[in-house]
């Protein structure tokens, strides 16, 4: 009698361990980029600080009551009320002007067209652009509101963990946006025209150029359903104790949930 000999069996690893393991490289990667690259790291951590002290310390109406129309909003000073809109411009900074021009430089250079060939995906690579810079964002934000705090003496939030929420749902809503533009740009330069537009006209309803409280009606509902202006809003909300934003909440989060996907799916290799 004899036996046929059997060959071991050789453990094989999942495959939803792989794809997070194949994420967790292009994550750390993307990440050791990001730091050896110093303008990308000042805008993407440094930036909300500078900005917030420079307007703090310079502009003549950073002690004013914010909104004297608003019972909740005359109790805290103008620079405190505009910390939420620098937070929000931060995030827009990066989301709509560095990170798409960052993908789209990948792809002039074929970079994306060798990846291609890889298991990283549209998919992982854009998480892992988000991921890297949602951590620099929320460690630029706690250092924006910890100068601001000790340097101009800005009140802390009401609602701390709130505003963290909202924070990090800005920047995903944004990265969403942002992916659009990343996902179609075949050049540098065309991710940056797109990009700075789309910048500029989130920065209006965001309250950048004039603060939303004191723009007309129909702007404030406009600015409401796009993810910079919901954000600013959600965030003073959270900022000063006003009524839970249920409406900002929800369009950030189906911006993140909607234009991420198409993104994805538009993804262009070359």
């Amino acid at each position: 009698m004899t036996t046929t000999p059997t060959t071991p069996m050789t453990p094989t690893t999942p495959a939803p361990t792989r794809r997070g393991a194949v994420l967790a490289r292009m994550t750390a990667v993307e990440g050791r980029l990001l730091v050896r690259d110093p303008s990308v790291l000042f805008f993407a951590l440094l930036f909300p600080a500078t900005v917030l002290t420079v307007l703090g310390l310079v502009m003549p109406w950073a002690d004013e009551p914010y909104d004297t129309s608003d019972p909740l909003l005359a109790r805290i000073t103008a620079i405190t009320g505009y910390t939420p809109i620098v937070l929000s411009m931060a995030v827009a900074t990066v989301a709509l002007s560095t990170f798409p021009s960052i993908v789209a430089t990948y792809r002039q250079r074929g970079v994306l067209r060798r990846l291609s060939t890889t298991p990283v995906g549209p998919y992982r690579l854009l998480v892992a652009q988000v991921l890297v810079n949602l951590a620099t964002l929320l460690a630029a934000a706690a250092l924006a509101v910890t100068a601001g705090a000790v340097v101009l003496g800005i009140s802390l939030p009401v609602q701390p963990l709130l505003v963290l929420g909202v924070f990090a749902l800005a920047v995903l809503s944004s990265f969403a946006l942002g992916s659009l533009v990343a996902a179609l740009a075949p050049t540098a330069a065309a991710a940056n025209g797109w990009g700075m537009t789309l910048y500029f006209v989130s920065l209006f309803f965001a309250g950048v150029w004039l603060p939303l409280p004191v723009m007309p009606q129909v702007v404030q509902d406009i600015a409401a359903y796009t993810p910079l202006g919901a954000a600013s809003q959600a965030m003073t909300a959270a900022w000063v104790g006003q009524p839970f934003p249920t409406t900002q909440v929800l369009v950030m989060a189906a911006w993140a949930l909607i234009a991420t996907p198409v993104a994805v799916r538009l993804f262009r290799w070359t």
